[in-house]
């Protein structure tokens, strides 16, 4: 028992373990952002822009 406590220890003072475990949390974020991204544009695709208001705005800005 003793032994893994040791273990533990010296694998939470190594610091390439943060940084393996912050890139792991890096990408895992990354993806679930990208994924986001993608119903966004899915929804805006199915449904077009709810805010019809926008549109005559960027109209008159054109004009």
């Amino acid at each position: 028992m003793e032994t893994r406590k040791f273990e533990a220890r010296k694998l939470l003072k190594d610091r390439r373990f943060w940084v393996a475990s912050f890139i792991i949390a890096w990408a895992a974020a990354l993806q679930g952002h990208m994924m986001w991204l993608q119903r966004q544009d899915s929804f805006k695709q199915k449904f077009g822009d709810l805010n019809p208001e926008s549109d005559n705005e960027k109209a008159a800005d054109k004009q």
